[in-house]
């Protein structure tokens, strides 16, 4: 076996991006190993050699990976332009640097991942990896029974055709809805579209890790068997599995 990791992965540990992302940071010449500018994208990296990206030195970094309860009234971004509340804001300073994978809206809140792992992210958001994500969503009034026949057949906006997996009436005005691929601010377009408005939107799981009694404000770091069932969808036949260990839930000081 080769000693050492493939380029583009050793970036990705280092919190630069997903694979994809540094091959594109490799062939556009902006690496250096050992002083030189590296464009093989076989290059292997050992702990004796020195990467450099536009001339900064990187390294690997721990990866850390955390699950969070994003309130409502939260941006999903570091700074905003307008002066709203962000998520980081909730968050330690030791875990600004990480990354949330896919976001929600303001008005949005629930389980949302941040982690500086690249390869992660990549297979959460990757269409072909069809990773689910369950919400609860309530409206500003009842749903015709032939409007949620329409969610799962699929709803027209001026950006496509937009769909659900699977629905659930839970009362007149509130609905379990699971998605296997997103657009944005999917659920909200495709219920305007049908001339309904959202009160609330919860998400409670991606993949098969539930929310469970994380409450609002608070994280939780990931654990090996956690970050599994984040990328497996759970079995139709399966009941629902507990949510994250309560014992290691956290809130900013």
């Amino acid at each position: 076996m080769k000693e050492g990791s493939r380029l583009n992965k050793f970036l990705a540990s280092c919190g630069v991006g997903s694979r994809r992302a540094c091959d594109q940071l490799i062939k556009a010449g902006r690496v250096e190993v050992n002083g030189s500018p590296c464009v093989d994208m076989s290059t292997r990296i050992t702990e004796s050699d020195h990467v450099r990206l536009d001339g900064k030195r990187v390294a690997a970094k721990e990866q850390t990976i955390i699950a969070f309860h994003k309130p409502r009234g939260y941006v999903c971004t570091r700074e905003d332009e307008l002066g709203r509340d962000t998520i980081y804001t909730l968050l330690p300073g030791t875990m600004h640097s990480l990354h949330h994978v896919g976001r929600l809206d303001r008005d949005s809140e629930g389980l949302l991942i941040l982690t500086n792992d690249g390869d992660l992210s990549q297979r959460l958001m990757h269409p072909s990896k069809s990773v689910e994500k369950e919400y609860l969503v309530t409206s500003n009034q009842a749903f015709e029974n032939v409007h949620l026949d329409q969610f799962l057949e699929g709803v027209y906006s001026e950006g496509g055709k937009l769909k659900a997996k699977a629905i659930e009436r839970l009362s007149s005005r509130r609905i379990r809805i699971v998605l296997d691929h997103g657009a944005k601010r999917q659920i909200r377009v495709m219920f305007e579209t049908l001339g309904y408005q959202v009160t609330k939107l919860l998400r409670v799981r991606i993949g098969s890790l539930w929310l469970g009694d994380l409450e609002p404000g608070r994280w939780a770091t990931l654990n090996a068997p956690e970050v599994e069932m984040l990328l497996g969808n759970p079995s139709p036949d399966k009941k629902r599995k507990p949510g994250i260990s309560g014992d290691r839930k956290k809130r900013a000081d």
